[in-house]
């Protein structure tokens, strides 16, 4: 049994990066009613950010948050204001179509971008403390991946009371719930779809910081963490970040199960059945609110 129980170690571990990279995206299409499926690309800016912070100036990639967050929420509110921002004015039923295109789009430019400024070979940060260890009860628990499943934690949960008791966060759950009812109280709307999307990509970049850590980065991983971003939105539903989080949480370990039962080959697949499944099942997703 105890590499079963290693196994599910390791994916509670990578499903908090899971919950944090679709809780950004959940926010915006929860908010704005707009999919961008370049989430990932943001994701994988935010780990180039955090490596480069690193290689250049030796900064940790823990510290390096406080960098690249600030950074991909300035770049958030710049890609609402050149792109996403002309999708929300059309009707709520055509936003996701829209979006699509200009996602897919976006998402192309960034990854070819990203080749020819830092080329296609994989990178990942390598510090001092990379390969320590805790040991407990005879599981091996790495240390970076632990402080990333805490990190990822505390974001999810501070971006919950930004949302429960900020005024603006007020304003953007109002807006989400019925944004010609927040208009009419007297809600700025645009400016509540211009904080979600540039919450949203800050959360981008901070996912992307820690998976740089724990993980290797290259300019394709995009469309991976944007699938498993989406599986995790269909999971846990719209509605409760922390439920976010706890979706990612279970996708992790569905995926450590299937990788110890079926091999590791498999491991990719039981997302898509979760997805499928949940979807039929429950379309509303397990924890919405």
């Amino acid at each position: 049994m105890t590499p079963l129980f290693q196994q599910l170690v390791l994916g509670l571990l990578i499903g908090g990066l899971y919950g944090l990279a679709a809780a950004g995206l959940s926010l915006v299409f929860g908010v704005l009613k707009v999919l961008n499926v370049a989430h990932g690309q943001l994701i994988m800016l935010g780990g180039y950010g955090a490596f480069w912070l690193f290689a250049l100036r030796g900064l940790d990639p823990f510290a390096s948050l406080a960098v690249v967050i600030p950074a991909a929420l300035v770049a958030g509110g710049v890609l609402y204001w050149t792109l996403f921002g002309w999708v929300v004015r059309a009707p709520e039923e055509t936003r996701v179509k829209n979006s699509l295109l200009i996602g897919f789009g976006l998402a192309l430019a960034l990854e070819a971008a990203a080749v020819r400024l830092w080329t296609a070979d994989e990178r990942s940060v390598t510090t001092g403390y990379a390969g320590a260890v805790l040991t407990v009860a005879g599981l091996a628990v790495p240390v970076v991946r632990l402080a990333s499943l805490a990190l990822a934690l505390a974001l999810c949960g501070g971006l919950h009371l930004v949302l429960a008791r900020w005024r603006w966060g007020r304003a953007i759950r109002a807006t989400a719930e019925d944004w010609e009812a927040a208009l009419m109280t007297g809600i700025d709307v645009r400016r509540a779809y211009l904080l979600a999307f540039a919450l949203g990509t800050a959360l981008a970049g901070a996912a992307g910081t820690l998976v740089s850590v724990g993980y290797s980065i290259s300019p394709s991983i995009g469309l991976e963490w944007t699938l498993k971003a989406l599986i995790v939105v269909v999971l846990a539903g719209l509605g409760s970040m922390l439920g976010t989080f706890v979706g990612g949480l279970v996708l992790g370990l569905a995926e450590a199960v299937s990788a110890t039962v079926f091999g590791g080959p498999y491991r990719e697949v039981v997302g898509l059945v979760v997805f499928f499944v949940v979807l039929v099942a429950r379309p509303r997703g397990l924890f919405v609110r």
